[in-house]
């Protein structure tokens, strides 16, 4: 059974999440992501009226709504917090073997590197806030102590964590994050 290709609005968002996460907003132009897309310039701006801004946009919750998953899949199946964090890591430290190793956040490389836009400032928080509430509720869940504060301390190990493993070229440093989390948060 042959694969059926992606509606051209959907190919524009995943294509522009790539690129943008490769090459940052600013590092990729319209007629780079269109020909990678395979799609007519009209397109983009039907689907996307404010054109390159709009669709950074889409392209940051579409790469959030995969985060948003892989944090529930993590703690689907968990025995406890530490079980759902180790799962999340483990997963996170595949995706960044799968990234080639070099490239950021999609969501800070879409909406941090590209133009001083207070919209995109308040997407990226929106975003990120999201994935924080995600975590806080497993950790509620599963009893943990103070879960406002574990879900932001985890989500800036992440961040951090992602940055070391760039630097060092080695997804060992996610996938030992639990490690350094406090015992009374785990």
């Amino acid at each position: 059974m042959t694969k059926r290709p992606l509606p051209t609005r959907d190919r524009l968002i995943q294509t522009a999440a790539e690129l943008f996460q490769r090459s940052g907003y600013n590092g990729v132009g319209l007629s780079e992501l269109l020909a990678e897309a395979q799609a007519p310039k009209g397109s983009l701006y039907h689907h996307f009226p404010k054109g390159k801004s709009d669709l950074a946009l889409a392209a940051a919750s579409w790469a959030s709504d995969g985060m948003l998953e892989l944090i529930a899949v993590s703690f689907k199946d968990a025995r406890d917090f530490r079980d759902g964090i180790e799962t999340l890591c483990h997963k996170i430290a595949k995706l960044f073997d799968k990234s080639g190793r070099w490239e950021t956040c999609p969501i800070s490389a879409t909406l941090f590197e590209g133009p001083e836009n207070q919209l995109f400032r308040d997407h990226a928080y929106r975003l990120y806030e999201s994935w924080i509430a995600q975590v806080r509720g497993h950790a509620e869940r599963f009893g943990v102590d103070h879960p406002q504060e574990t879900a932001d301390t985890l989500f800036i190990m992440l961040q951090g964590g992602w940055q070391l493993a760039r630097a060092r070229r080695n997804s060992d440093v996610l996938r030992n994050l639990p490690r350094f989390l406090p015992a009374n948060v785990l």
